[in-house]
């Protein structure tokens, strides 16, 4: 939930130049030329107008991610301190431009989106060139209406929302939702300086929220903050604890808090792999949600505090992590070596015996513990048969009798 991002960046080109350097701009350049030198740039080497050109695809990554750094205060402090090294790289937005893949990666892409895989998408460059030159269509949304439609891939459809002060002073939602889970984005676009046209301002990407797709910008008069799913999500991936720790850094404040009097422009883009985004737009005052906008302010700042809360967490939870590790390691070494030593005692228990062990040959042996003495009457018992007068004993004596006489009679013969 938020209020939407600052335009597109991208991840960092191979080799990397000073972004004021990029983006033909100086060091102490305010927050509005820079970004009006990125919308000329970005405009200038889209992908979309210099299909003939592969140049101009790298020289967008780089514009980008020049603009991905100077656009945001902290990562160019850190610039402007450290330079490159400073910047958390893994971190940096990473976005792909749909109208310059091919249908095979463009395939791809949307697999890893329905698999959870956030990625960013940008903006036609015919969208934005259009509403810079001011030939978009504009349809009005009254305040506490909604409107429906489908809008293709790739193609927007523009709203204007006419305020009044009292409106103004209270605070404006403008809010889209999708029943079939189309994926859009929602823009928020400014009047280009003195011309007719209109810059892109801000943009918030639709989230699966329940079961639809929303995305919604909160003009408030208090900071309000946007979840950004895409944060930190390859540090994420590399180690999946991080994942709760970094879950809501995500959480990043929207540019613009309140609207003036006046039309505001809006639009929905259709930001589908392959088919329309089905979509309603409203817009409300949000006089009429007075509790709803006290909860939204207290649950932000419960929020906000939670994630300080967790920054200190984690560095506690690390180090008892460690520890932890530490000593479940000790007790695997210390149960194997308890094991060893009772198994050493049992073998040595088992020396002091005279049982005689009888080996594979089956023939007698010595005793276990080295002794060349026997018991007396032992092998006798073993080896010599009982004549008890059984019958085993008569068949016997008369097999003996019986071979004995055919040997005499064959010595008769014989002679």
């Amino acid at each position: 939930m938020g209020m939407g991002s600052k335009m597109e960046g991208t991840s960092a080109p191979a080799n990397r130049r000073d972004p004021y350097e990029v983006l033909s701009v100086s060091r102490d350049s305010t927050d509005q030329e820079i970004k009006t030198a990125y919308r000329r740039l970005a405009l200038k080497y889209h992908p979309d107008k210099n299909a003939s050109n592969p140049e101009a695809s790298e020289l967008f990554k780089e514009v980008a991610y020049s603009y991905s750094i100077l656009s945001d205060p902290e990562k160019r402090r850190q610039y402007d301190t450290s330079g490159f090294e400073a910047l958390d790289t893994e971190g940096m937005d990473m976005e792909i431009d749909l109208s310059n893949l091919g249908t095979v990666n463009t395939m791809f892409a949307a697999l890893f989106s329905k698999l959870g895989v956030p990625i960013k998408t940008t903006i036609s460059a015919n969208v934005l060139e259009e509403a810079l030159n001011g030939t978009v269509t504009i349809r009005p949304l009254p305040i506490g209406t909604s409107v429906s439609g489908k809008v293709e891939k790739q193609c927007a459809h523009f709203f204007g929302v006419t305020i009044n002060e009292q409106q103004a002073e209270a605070g404006i939602v403008v809010r889209v939702t999708s029943t079939s889970q189309s994926k859009f984005k929602l823009l928020y676009f400014e009047q280009d300086g003195g011309n007719l046209g209109y810059g892109l301002a801000l943009q918030e990407d639709s989230e699966k929220t329940g079961k639809v797709t929303s995305a919604g910008m909160y003009f408030l008069h208090f900071q309000v903050y946007r979840m950004d799913s895409t944060v930190n999500a390859l540090a994420m991936a590399k180690d999946p604890e991080a994942a709760f720790f970094k879950r809501l850094e995500g959480l990043q404040p929207c540019e613009v808090s309140e609207l003036k009097s006046g039309t505001h422009i809006f639009a929905v883009y259709g930001d589908n792999f392959f088919k329309t985004a089905t979509y309603t737009i409203e817009a409300l005052c949000a006089k009429t949600y007075e509790d709803t906008t006290e909860k939204l302010k207290e649950i932000e700042a419960q929020i906000l505090r939670k994630r300080n809360e967790l920054r200190q967490f984690e560095t506690e939870y690390r180090k008892a992590l460690a520890r932890f590790q530490e000593v479940t390691n000790r007790y695997s070494q210390e149960k194997q070596s308890v094991d060893d030593l009772l198994k050493q005692r049992d073998n040595i228990h088992c020396s002091f015996t005279v049982t005689k062990v009888v080996n594979s040959s089956g023939s007698g042996s010595g005793l276990s513990n080295g002794s060349g003495s026997k018991i007396a009457g032992e092998d006798s018992k073993v080896e010599s048969p009982v004549d008890d007068g059984s019958s085993d004993g008569k068949d016997k004596s008369g097999k003996k009798k019986w071979f004995n006489l055919n040997l005499k009679g064959a010595d008769k013969k014989l002679g």
